[in-house]
């Protein structure tokens, strides 16, 4: 990550910071995901499958730890596992998958497990625009926060 998702040092989030969610912690922007991993407060899970990570990019130092499989979106069986070992206790998840929709999937999952978990909005992508087309109106990505691509 980079300081320029930064805008403060560490703080428990405010109201405003985080959107109350069933099942979960709550619903983040990315700004604030990136600002909870820059100081290490939370650990990124990227659930997008590793087809979707090679093509589209990802975010550096991110878990890759896919949902669903591909092809054909076979549950992970191994994805509970994984998220144990990937967030050391007293650590937030943060969850990111293209659009924001697996992620709370994955956050509900961790949550489940008794992991503090918070679901990126508009995930890595976005929301589509007008045209169904993402990337233009908000996400990861468009925001300009860091990701790589191949």
């Amino acid at each position: 990550m980079n300081s320029d998702a930064s805008s403060s040092s560490t703080s428990a989030p405010s109201a405003r910071d985080v959107r109350p969610a069933e099942g979960y912690a709550g619903d983040i922007t990315p700004q604030l995901a990136a600002r909870w991993v820059d100081s290490g407060e939370a650990v990124l899970i990227d659930v997008r499958t590793d087809a979707e990570r090679e093509w589209v990019g990802q975010v550096p130092g991110a878990v890759p730890l896919a949902l669903k499989q591909w092809p054909g979106m076979v549950p992970n069986s191994g994805f509970d596992d994984g998220l144990r070992a990937a967030v050391p206790a007293g650590k937030k998840a943060v969850l990111l998958c293209r659009s924001g929709v697996r992620s709370v999937a994955g956050a509900r999952r961790a949550a489940q497990l008794g992991i503090e978990a918070y679901n990126i909005l508009g995930g890595f992508e976005g929301d589509p625009d007008a045209r169904g087309q993402r990337g233009h109106i908000n996400g990861w990505r468009f925001l300009g926060l860091p990701w790589k691509q191949g």
